[in-house]
């Protein structure tokens, strides 16, 4: 889409996917006078949201409201919106493809922005969407639901990544950062090379601590403060680094030391992985801890811990189901 010259407030952005980071996205662009129109499946979350707004708290507070709320994806994509984000887990990328399958094509020019955890999320998108309309949006924020319609804001470390995933919509990527940075949530357009590497960086980060929490339901901070917990998390970044060193991700200088320090700093939270397996949700791990494993196998490179992570959840998850 060829975004004409506009101010981001005449943006129109639907967000689908209300859990902590949708709602937190919806929040910034409706601060930011932009068109937001939301939608989620629970419909007790939706009337809260109608009535009294999604509500932040914690490291950012804030407070918005809605009029344009759906609870079908499919009534998102025939409205009048020029983005349309999927802030939903991975792990429910492919139910939500078979939705919009069902439904008349979406429009050509409208743009798909993917923002989500893991690696390989969007090419489910493109079974019902052209390559070029995907966008990329790496999020270096969290929080946790309080209520339905409220988020702890747990942090913010800035920036986050925005990009066109074959370089086709930089100007719709440039769109989306400005609007997010005209409301001090820092956002850096990037190309279609560097937007691969952060998403593996924001991967292999949650490769170290989420699954880990998940198994031992100790908070990050706890799990950076036992000797034996620690080795298994320099353990598991150590395999991801050796995985995107094969897959010729650039990371950060120094990538374990960054980790390692950015772990050093978590607080008494649960990562979102660990929430879903508490509440005995599915899990993103096959986005997460499985796909370095498959990249090892590729590579013929070692990933004993993310194995075995990534079994343990799965197990527990099967157990949960029952």
């Amino acid at each position: 889409m060829i975004l004409s010259p506009m101010k981001e407030k005449n943006l129109k952005i639907g967000i689908v996917g209300l859990g902590p980071i949708g709602m937190i996205l919806a929040v910034h662009f409706r601060e930011a006078g932009c068109d937001v129109a939301v939608c989620d499946i629970i419909k007790e979350k939706l009337k809260l949201i109608k009535t009294d707004g999604i509500k932040l708290d914690g490291k950012i507070i804030k407070t918005a409201l809605f009029n344009r709320i759906y609870s079908s994806v499919n009534e998102l994509l025939q409205s009048d919106v020029d983005f349309v984000i999927f802030s939903v887990k991975a792990n429910y990328d492919a139910r939500i493809v078979e939705k919009i399958k069902l439904a008349p094509p979406a429009k050509k020019d409208i743009n798909i922005v993917i923002a989500q955890n893991g690696i390989g999320g969007e090419k489910i998108f493109t079974e019902v969407f052209d390559e070029s309309q995907i966008i990329r949006l790496v999020v270096n924020f969290a929080g946790n639901l309080k209520t339905l319609n409220s988020v702890n804001v747990t942090f913010f470390n800035p920036p986050n990544y925005v990009a066109s995933v074959n370089d086709t919509r930089q100007e719709s990527a440039q769109w989306l950062a400005s609007a997010l940075n005209s409301v001090n949530m820092e956002t850096k357009c990037v190309d279609s090379s560097i937007i691969k590497d952060k998403v593996w960086d924001k991967a292999i980060l949650n490769c170290g601590l989420s699954a880990l929490c998940a198994i031992t339901k100790l908070t990050m901070k706890e799990a950076m403060a036992l000797p034996e917990t620690l080795e298994l998390v320099r353990k598991a970044v150590k395999e991801g680094t050796d995985v995107a060193e094969a897959e010729g991700i650039r990371l950060k200088d120094n990538f374990m030391d960054f980790a390692m320090n950015y772990f050093g700093n978590a607080g008494h939270h649960y990562p979102s992985l660990a929430v879903d397996l508490m509440n005995k949700s599915e899990t993103e791990i096959e986005f997460i801890n499985q796909k370095i494993v498959e990249y090892g196998q590729k590579h013929h490179i070692p990933t004993d811990v993310n194995l075995s992570l990534t079994n343990i959840v799965k197990s527990i998850s099967y157990k949960n189901s029952l």
